[in-house]
Order: C-alpha cells, then structure tokens, then sequence
C-alpha cells in the first residue's frame, strides 16, 4: 500500500522545477530589459546629438535613419517580450474550467429553483 503522501512527491519535485525553470527565464528577461533600456537611451541621445548637428551631411543622415530604425526594432521587441500567449495558456484554461463549472452549476441551481 502506497502512502498518498509518496505520490505528491513527484509532482512537487515537478511543480518546483517548472517554478525554477520559470524564475530563472523572468531573471534573463529582466537582465535583456535592463540592457535594451539602457541601449535604448544611449541611441536616444546619438539621436538627439545628431538632430541637433547644425551640418547635416549625406552619412549623418543616414546614421540617423540606421538608428532611427534599430531603436524602434529595439522598442518593439521590449513590448512584444513582456506579453506572450504561452503566459497565459494555464490561466485561459483555468478560466474555461472554472467558468464552464459556474455555468453548469448556475444552470444546475436554476433548474431545480424554477
């Protein structure tokens, strides 16, 4: 006879590595948000330098555009990396089960009442 305490074991083990495993992915996140802020205001300020350069020839120019670009790529990819869908896959699901439950048990609730 198996104790049930011995069958939570592994999924604890499991649940615990899951939680590593996501901490330690939120902690290199958090480190590429801190260096693409900090990137992100050393090409602000080349940006404004440059803009405020009274002699604007062809290459300023066109390290202007180049940074121009590669800041609004750099913006986008701090937005799209602090939402993901596989964030909330578990919480989508628990809202279905547990919002299919309500449903059910309301409509169980009304069907006896009425």
């Amino acid at each position: 006879m198996t104790k049930p305490e011995e069958n939570q074991q592994p999924d604890f083990e499991q649940e615990l590595e899951e939680l590593e495993t996501g901490l330690r992915l939120l902690k290199e996140r958090y480190a590429q948000v801190q260096r693409d802020q900090q990137q992100k205001a050393q090409w602000q300020q080349e940006i404004k330098n440059l803009k405020e350069n009274k002699n604007q020839t062809p290459e300023i120019k066109a390290e202007l555009k180049r940074l121009e670009r590669e800041l609004e790529a750099l913006e986008i990819n701090l937005e799209s990396q602090l939402f993901s869908w596989k964030s909330l896959n578990r919480p989508f699901w628990q809202a279905v089960r547990f919002g299919g439950l309500g449903i059910i048990i309301g409509w169980v609730l009304k069907s006896s009442i009425g």
